[in-house]
């Protein structure tokens, strides 16, 4: 008879041990992929960089994406008076752009 309370009272105390709890996994970072930047001088490759930096900085949640659409027709309106051959007016707004929205 004393065995079999022992037996009762130690399956007892394994039912009301809390278990422990189940590992949570961390979320793993994301790890953007290197930017690609464009090379070359004048105005049209320093635009492609901006715009390759912006458009990096949406993908990774750096830059919201409203701003960046803002940004992005800025830069679209230089890169428009880049091909017309207006080289000077195209880096005056590439400036003014990244000014702006606070980028060197």
């Amino acid at each position: 008879m004393r065995l079999s309370l022992a037996a009762l009272a130690v399956a007892a105390l394994g039912a009301c041990q809390q278990r422990a709890a189940p590992a949570v996994s961390e979320p793993s970072p994301v790890i953007p992929a290197p930017i690609v930047l464009p090379t070359g001088s004048g105005c049209g490759p320093e635009i492609a960089r901006t715009k390759a930096i912006v458009d990096s900085d949406v993908a990774t949640g750096n830059l919201n994406k409203p701003v960046g659409d803002r940004f992005g027709a800025d830069l679209a309106q230089a890169a428009a008076e880049c091909a017309a051959g207006k080289s000077g007016e195209a880096l005056h707004l590439l400036a003014a752009a990244k000014s702006r929205y606070g980028y060197r």
